[in-house]
């Protein structure tokens, strides 16, 4: 005899995401921005501590470390996008999307601990200096040339993850776009520190250690702040509602759109939205209506892939 107490099957992949290739687009377009960042900051880091060491520049050397500090994070960056990519299951129906906000916070943690650390070792060479307790050896031409290539490099690092960041709302991509824009400021405070050292005033180069690290620790309290505000599920900007209220202005059967509430799962949105309608029509076409909105919605934002519609007469207000 068949067990009538036996629970349903419990649903799994709300978001509709597994087997979406728009959402497969996304997650490769994100491995290509994180595997070219990557290999790109490992050559980087090699030129720079290397050149650095035997250029006798302080501030590249910082650099350099940075460097170094983004390849560990790029790393774990990489290994957290890949679980982000793994499909829903009964334990997880809404995906695995979060695991880049994770990613996130990884990469503002080490950027922070990065930066302290360099301003913590530009400051100790600046008071060496100062007493007199190091030699200091001049800086060499060739650490310039590197400075600027880095610059060069980051510039292109940058706008790629821009670009990608704009076509697939991933915020570790987002976190990894503003990391190359401050390379490219802290690159350019190092080469300002060799030009100087190459003048003849070596104490500036610490200093563009220091300015390096104080850049470097203020982008990661920028990721750390918002990517948290992720993982705690904060309400999404006035952006999103404004955009859900602008594309159901006029919506036949649709007298006011009382509220809307928005969830994120990474960069993916579940929306809930309270509407009023006529309180003449039937059950039927009321929930036509809200039929009508959930597909009218999941067409037109892209990162909305969940609607929920909750309607009552206009009349019980």
């Amino acid at each position: 005899m068949e067990n009538d107490n036996q629970n349903p099957p419990v649903e799994t992949d709300l978001l509709s995401t597994a087997n979406s290739l728009q959402v497969k687009e996304r997650q490769a377009r994100t491995a290509r921005v994180v595997n070219l960042g990557l290999w790109a900051n490992a050559v980087l880091a090699i030129t720079k501590l290397s050149t650095g060491i035997l250029g006798h520049s302080q501030a590249l050397i910082a650099d350099g470390v940075n460097s170094l500090s983004d390849v560990i994070y790029f790393i774990v960056v990489r290994i957290f996008v890949a679980f982000s990519g793994k499909p829903a299951d009964t334990e997880h129906p809404y995906g695995h999307h979060q695991f880049e906000s994770i990613a996130a916070v990884v990469v503002g943690a080490f950027v922070i601990t990065t930066g302290l650390a360099i301003f913590w070792d530009s400051v100790n060479t600046a008071f060496d200096q100062y007493t007199g307790t190091i030699e200091i050896s001049p800086v060499r031409g060739f650490t310039l040339a590197v400075a600027l290539f880095t610059i060069v490099i980051k510039t292109v690092l940058m706008f790629n993850a821009k670009s990608a960041e704009a076509k697939t709302g991933s915020i570790a991509v987002s976190a990894l776009a503003r990391d190359h824009r401050n390379d490219i400021f802290a690159s350019t405070g190092v080469s300002i520190g060799i030009v100087f050292g190459l003048a003849g005033i070596p104490w500036v180069d610490p200093l563009a250690g220091a300015i390096v690290a104080v850049l470097v620790t203020k982008t990661g309290i920028d990721i750390l702040r918002e990517s948290s505000a992720e993982l705690m599920d904060t309400v999404p900007s006035h952006e999103i509602d404004d955009n859900i209220r602008s594309n159901l202005k006029g919506f036949p059967g649709i007298r006011q759109v009382e509220c809307v509430h928005a969830h994120r799962f990474g960069p993916f949105f579940m929306v809930n939205i309270t509407v009023c309608v006529d309180g003449n029509i039937t059950v039927y076409k009321g929930d036509r209506i809200a039929h009508d909105i959930e597909t009218h919605l999941l067409n037109r934002m892209d990162m909305v892939r969940k609607v929920y519609v909750h309607y009552h007469p206009v009349d019980h207000l």
